[in-house]
């Protein structure tokens, strides 16, 4: 069993908003703030956000992501893993996690944004179904440009 196996994905909940948050500064740039991710939980509809949590500790978030679902579409919002834990499959079980809830929410396909420079990340959402369908040029508060990618929910004789 790999390392997957000491963890869980389950919903996001208020609760876990201040990790998250922190979670957010550690990784990215441009971070959320703690207001925005509470509006995502308590008032965005169209918003899903789970996390991946310890088995023995399902307080302590080490990922976490989210979409917002949108008729047939999910646009994944963020992805984010604790340094320290990259590596170990967590990211995989996390975009794993979403698709399956947006299955289950009648979603047909997934698309996102990656930095260009993020290689890593675009091996795991090519492993993942997903295909670069364009380019969003200057994406990013940095003035990065960001690969748009695209998956479709629900192939026939898909085996994920």
């Amino acid at each position: 069993m790999g390392d997957e196996a000491q963890y869980l994905f389950r919903p996001m909940t208020i609760l876990d908003v201040e990790q998250v948050c922190a979670l957010e500064q550690i990784c990215f740039a441009d971070p959320w703030s703690e207001k925005s991710m509470r509006d995502e939980i308590e008032k965005n509809e169209l918003a899903y956000y789970g996390v991946i949590v310890p088995v023995e500790d399902t307080s302590k978030v080490v990922a976490y992501g989210g979409f917002w679902g949108i008729i047939d579409e999910g646009h994944i919002t963020n992805i984010a893993v604790v340094p320290e834990l990259r590596g170990k499959r967590l990211g995989q079980m996390l975009v794993t996690g979403l698709m399956e809830i947006a299955k289950m929410r009648n979603i047909e396909r997934m698309t996102l944004e990656v930095r260009v420079s993020n290689q890593s990340a675009q091996r795991l959402y090519e492993r993942m179904g997903f295909e670069t369908q364009g380019i969003r040029k200057k994406y990013y508060e940095d003035k990065e440009d960001a690969l748009i990618m695209w998956c479709e929910l629900n192939k026939e004789g898909e085996d994920k």
